[in-house]
């Protein structure tokens, strides 16, 4: 039988990691075959597809009914659920972290205990459970943070007081709606480009992937709402070899050994999203798991086949694996349907896809899609990754619009600024 691979999660993000994990096949890896669940169009046309409800528990029934070799896991909310646990109680191997060592997404209270213990630079922040205590602290421009998931939307940058406490109200009416405990950070305002840099590691040893910068408002310019990312270029110019050393020096390595030290080592993919101050890289959040959209940048580039790195990190013996890039550049642009981030419209058509030529260095990667009467139909928010390699940003730029411009859904929103202060 050969090797079996499993990816949850129905994103762009998934859709990357599929089509990379196939590729490493087809370049002489070791025979696979991969399964994702529950996928969504597009990995359909590639790989099989379970369907499977959304709890870490129904996952994981499903991903152990395939009696896998490895299990990887994209989004956060299943990790968060247990996902990996339970997955480790069946002595199934998995690429991502127990729900213990997913708090450094889960909770960003617990993330900055977590760099507090290992000395890691970051933002100054106050925790709060009352919202009226968090406006009586706010002095000035800051950022106001929900504690726990929020798909990327828990998080609003104010530039003056009076919004800070606009902005507490909000969160706070938003999270009082759910079931449990809800806190606030207040936190100080960093100034800079931002960057994310993520690692694979086994608990022990971290190996870091091509460093992204991705695009979270929804508009031209960086206006408008935060959204889950509307596009990432890889590798951003100022990402030097010198400025991912340091990262991985005082950031990353830091912050797993401070997870396994507290009996919960991290085993996955370990996100730093990062701004660059004049004192040098700021954590402003950790997640678990590959970025989105990160990844789509990030994975084209990879030379070789990501299977024995990914198992690596699941199972231990990440030292002495390396990774080989593509020194081209890539830009990600995603397309959205009419109404994201709030309530994204549903059942448009998507025309163009057979219009445009696919290749290695130029990739659609489908997220909100699914298939009805033979027709591919918009089914969530971010709809399509549409990923181009070239020389530079400006070229993987022309490329990647070019293609996108092909796409027709009614409504679509899309960032034409993607990259641009790359090139």
């Amino acid at each position: 039988m050969p090797f079996k691979a499993v990816v949850i999660g129905s994103g762009a993000r998934e859709h990357a990691l599929v089509r990379a994990l196939l590729r490493g096949a087809r370049s002489g890896g070791e025979p696979r075959e991969v399964v994702a669940i529950p996928g969504n169009a597009g990995i359909g046309e590639e790989a099989r597809c379970v369907p499977a409800a959304g709890s870490a528990e129904a996952l994981a029934a499903a991903a152990l009914w395939e009696k896998p070799d490895l299990v990887v896991v994209g989004p956060e909310v299943p990790l968060a659920e247990g996902l990996a646990d339970r997955l480790a109680h069946e002595r199934i191997p998995c690429f991502g972290p127990t729900a213990a060592a997913a708090r450094i997404e889960a909770s960003k209270a617990f993330a900055k205990d977590v760099m507090a213990s290992a000395g890691v630079p970051t933002a100054q922040a106050a925790v709060f459970d009352d919202p009226e205590k968090a406006k009586a602290d706010v002095r000035g421009a800051c950022v106001v943070k929900l504690d726990g998931l929020a798909a990327g939307k828990g998080v609003v940058v104010c530039d003056n007081a009076a919004a800070a406490r606009r902005a507490i109200d909000e969160l706070w009416a938003a999270a009082a709606r759910g079931s449990g405990p809800v806190q606030l950070l207040v936190e100080e305002r960093l100034e800079g480009p931002e960057l994310s840099v993520i690692a694979l590691t086994d608990g022990s040893a971290v190996l870091p992937l091509a460093a992204a910068r991705d695009h979270k408002r929804l508009e031209d310019g960086d206006r408008g709402p935060n959204t889950g990312g509307m596009g990432a270029v890889s590798p951003p110019r100022d990402a030097t070899p010198a400025l991912i050393d340091e990262v991985v020096r005082t950031i990353l390595q830091p912050t797993v050994r401070e997870l396994a030290a507290r009996g919960t080592p991290f085993r996955g993919a370990l996100y730093a999203g990062l701004m660059l101050t004049a004192r040098g890289p700021r954590v402003l959040e950790f997640n678990c798991r590959l970025g989105d959209p990160e990844a789509q940048a990030i994975l084209p580039r990879l030379r070789g086949d990501p299977l024995p790195v990914l198992l690596a990190s699941a199972q231990g013996g990440l030292a002495g694996q390396q990774l080989s890039w593509d020194p081209r550049t890539a830009v990600a642009v995603v397309i959205a349907a009419a109404g994201y981030p709030g309530t994204p419209r549903t059942g448009d058509e998507v025309a163009g896809l057979r219009e445009v030529q696919q290749s290695d260095d130029l990739w659609i990667l489908h997220a909100g899609t699914k298939v009805k009467d033979g027709k591919v139909m918009t089914a969530g928010g971010r709809l399509l990754s549409v990923v181009a390699l070239a020389a530079g940003a400006a070229e993987a730029r022309a490329r990647a619009y070019q293609a996108a411009g092909r796409i027709r859904i009614e409504g679509a929103q899309m960032r034409r600024d993607i990259a641009a202060g790359e090139a």
